[in-house]
């Protein structure tokens, strides 16, 4: 039975450290009774608080990871059912299917389109998370053969899906690779395979109930770490399992569901813009992998986008780390701009100092994620603030001049900077992002 969240914190250290995240360890606790964060964030908890605490501090759907090293992808591990009401934990997996039914140069090309298809947005790098190799063909070698080949030369998490599992795991086994799929009648076979070679299993069914049923026959043969699937191959039966599946473990506390889900839009549907129209919904509902049957620019972006939005914590301000950025190679005699560590704002900034092609050095000033007008506001993009982080950041040293380039938001702190920062030229910049080219082409000390 779980704890309640007093029960939790009689066991706790009560140091109340912080170091997990939350002001007190009464807090932590009550979190913690809702499944709501996890243990292993408490760094000074006893072993024997830990056995006791287990079943209250594990989250409601299993967090899993699949691949091993810089492979790696975990998913799963969600507590809420809208994203709202906390914030999503672990993004889910873009993974793309190559088969043995595909000639050599087509899996050749597949394999190195998942290393160009890859985009960096706001100082996050996205890009797809998972190969899955598919066995068609029944030839125990030739599917040995392809998922060494993926092996070698992929870098990224494997999904093994065949009626041949063992000689995939020859090859691939030590890097923990999703083994696909366990089923009532090849249960025990595949449970034997995932507790020798340690790897994560896919359950499939061809309906709930017989998906709770087995995984319950899996934890009782010793395999913890599942992945679900519920065996619908529509769009509209898929999404429905999906939130069934999430509300009964999160809302009914159903632990034969509680593990993460994996969709597979590429058997749903032959039309490759329609398929990421049905991957789309699983991203934002609720799948924890997400198999499709080709990546291609155009479809890719949009789905790592919404990911990246959807799975970005609504609480938590995208921030960039304060400091000075050179940006096209600034000398002694080249401008020098500030601005707030929201991510956006610099990403704009920055582009358009290099749209304008005249070198500069960019200070970022920490404020906590806020943009340059609301930072100001809340008093952390203020003169008393960015006089000592000009000072001591060293920008002094690295240029002849001393003119500091301000965002024309925040042009009412000028006399009172230039107060702070004796010696210095506050100059004030544009007020849109869009006009600093034309305003550093102009720029003169």
């Amino acid at each position: 039975m779980a704890l309640t969240g007093i029960q939790i914190f009689k066991l706790l250290p009560k140091t109340n450290c912080k170091e997990c995240g939350f002001p007190t360890c009464l807090a932590f606790a009550m979190q913690l009774a809702m499944g709501k964060t996890e243990l292993a964030l408490c760094p000074y908890v006893s072993e024997e608080a830990k056995d006791q605490l287990q079943e209250a501090s594990a989250p409601p759907i299993r967090p899993i990871t699949i691949g091993m090293g810089a492979a790696a992808f975990k998913t799963g591990g969600e507590t809420v059912m809208f994203r709202h009401e906390k914030t999503f934990e672990n993004q889910p997996g873009l993974a793309l299917r190559i088969t043995d039914a595909m000639d050599e140069g087509e899996g050749d090309a597949r394999v190195e389109k998942m290393k160009t298809l890859q985009y960096e947005r706001v100082g996050l790098l996205l890009r797809p998370d998972v190969v899955a190799v598919k066995e068609t063909r029944g030839d125990p070698k030739k599917f040995a053969d392809l998922v060494q080949k993926v092996h070698q030369r992929n870098g990224y998490a494997l999904i093994l899906m065949s009626d041949l599992l063992g000689a995939g795991l020859t090859i691939c086994g030590a890097a923990r690779p999703l083994i696909y799929a366990a089923t009532k009648e090849n249960a025990d076979d595949v449970a034997k395979l995932a507790k020798e070679h340690k790897c994560p299993v896919a359950a499939r069914a061809e309906s709930l109930e017989e998906l709770a049923a087995l995984t319950d026959r899996l934890s009782g043969l010793g395999i913890k770490d599942i992945v679900l699937d519920s065996g619908s191959r529509t769009s509209r039966r898929a999404l429905e399992d999906q939130i069934i599946i999430r509300r009964s473990a999160l809302v009914g506390k159903f632990k034969p569901l509680g593990f993460l889900t994996i969709t597979l839009p590429c058997e749903m549907m032959d039309d490759p813009m329609k398929e990421t129209l049905i991957a789309s919904t699983f991203v934002a509902k609720y799948a924890g992998i997400i198999v499709l049957s080709n990546f291609e620019g155009h479809s890719l972006f949009p789905l790592l986008l919404e990911r990246m939005n959807i799975y970005t914590d609504p609480q938590r301000p995208m921030a960039t780390e304060e400091g000075i950025y050179e940006i096209g190679g600034p000398d002694e005699n080249a401008p020098v701009l500030i601005t707030s560590n929201f991510s956006l704002t610099y990403f704009i900034v920055s582009g358009e100092i290099e749209t304008s092609r005249v070198s500069s050095h960019l200070l970022v000033k920490d404020t906590e994620g806020l943009s340059v007008m609301t930072a100001w506001a809340a008093g952390k993009f203020v003169a008393e603030e960015i006089g000592p982080f000009v000072t001591k950041c060293g920008i002094g040293d690295r240029v002849k001049h001393h003119h500091l380039i301000i965002p024309g938001y925040a042009a009412q702190i000028s006399g009172e900077l230039e107060e702070e920062l004796p010696g210095w030229t506050i100059e004030i910049g544009p007020r849109e992002a869009s006009h600093i080219p034309a305003y550093l082409k102009q720029w003169n000390p």
